[in-house]
Order: structure tokens, then sequence, then C-alpha cells
């Protein structure tokens, strides 16, 4: 699909059966632009990761502009300085970090541990996306040894598979975490949601 086709679509979209089944068909299904031709390598590269977490490579995919072609919220054409975005979606890998924010903020009540206001403002911005079903890592708190780690390690191994380390060539791979694909299409559902009315609004 090219830009002004995902344009032309999304501004047809009314009901919510619509909505349902252009994400469902264009944000999780078939062959991303970043592997265009290469269904195989995609296969590859989804079981790298898969291994390296413990799930099945179906709970791995690639999204945003590196799976359109384009970026389907900036409206902008993928790029040589774009990144391959990928989530991972996993209940009991979500589970694991849900354990963890749960000890952080009882500690934060216990007062154990105690934020400045920077990392307040952090903190809360990685709270509303999880509370969606969405874990981002960069945005995971820093100031415990543990959440340090698991994020070094989290960003280690994205280091290891890009920049022509991998299948997916010469692109800085970043990835988050969904629950469930519930919360992941809900997610995107809302941002294309939002795209339609930006276009709209022009």
């Amino acid at each position: 699909m090219k830009l002004e086709q995902f344009k032309e679509e999304i501004l047809l979209i009314e009901s919510d059966d619509q909505k349902e089944k252009f994400t469902q068909k264009n944000f999780f299904h078939g062959n991303p632009f970043v592997f265009e031709g290469r269904e195989h390598d995609y296969y590859e590269f989804r079981k790298r990761i898969s291994n390296n977490f413990k799930i099945t490579y179906s709970e791995v995919l690639i999204v945003g502009s590196s799976k359109f072609g384009f970026s389907p919220y900036k409206l902008t054409e993928f790029s040589l300085e774009s990144d391959v975005d990928v989530v991972l979606i996993n209940d009991k890998l979500f589970d694991k970090y849900h354990d963890l924010i749960s000890n952080y903020q009882y500690d934060i009540r216990r007062q154990v541990i105690r934020l400045n206001e920077s990392q307040l403002k952090n903190y809360n911005k990685f709270i509303r996306y999880f509370v969606m079903g969405w874990m981002r890592p960069d945005l995971l708190p820093q100031n415990t040894t543990e959440f340090k780690e698991l994020k070094q390690d989290w960003d280690d191994f994205f280091l290891t598979i890009s920049y022509d380390k991998s299948e997916v060539g010469n692109y800085k791979v970043k990835a988050g975490l969904f629950k469930n694909q519930h919360y992941a299409e809900k997610y995107y559902r809302y941002s294309m949601e939002q795209t339609q009315i930006k276009l709209k609004a022009h």
C-alpha cells in the first residue's frame, strides 16, 4: 500500500468493524516493507528475537514506517535514517515487568524510593503507557540497579541485531512489549483514529 492509498482508505472508515479490520489487516498482517520480497528473512529475524526472549516467533512483529514504507502517524516516507520498530506480544513477559513495577510502586509508597521531579515525570509517562498494556523499555525507571540492568540488557540485545548485524539491514532496531494482541490492536487502532482525525482536519 502506498501513502496516498493509505490516506484514501483511512478517510473512508466509519464503523467499529471497519476500524478493527483495517487495523488487523494493515498493522499486523502481511510482510513488512523493510522485508519486501524476503519473507524467509523476516522469519529468521523474528526467530532471533523470539529465541532471546523465549517467546514464539509469531509474537514478534514489525510495526510503524518499516511495516508500511511510510509512517502511518507522521505520514512521511521510510528512509535510511528511520528506525525499525518491533513489538513483542506476550502475557508472561509483560507480567514479569508488572511484578517488578508493582514492587517498585510499593517501595515508593513506603518511601524506600524517593523520586525527584524529573524522575517522577518520566515514571508517570511510563505508567501512562503501561496501564494501556504497553511496556516501553526506553521509559523504565533508572534509579534502581535492577531496572538499569533490565534496560541495558534490552538495549544491548537489540543493538546486536541493528546496523547490518541481522537480516533487517543497516537500521537501528527498537522494540516495546505489549501484554497481548488485544492491547496491541487497541493501541494501534487509537493511533489510526488519530491519523484519521488529522487527515480530516486538512
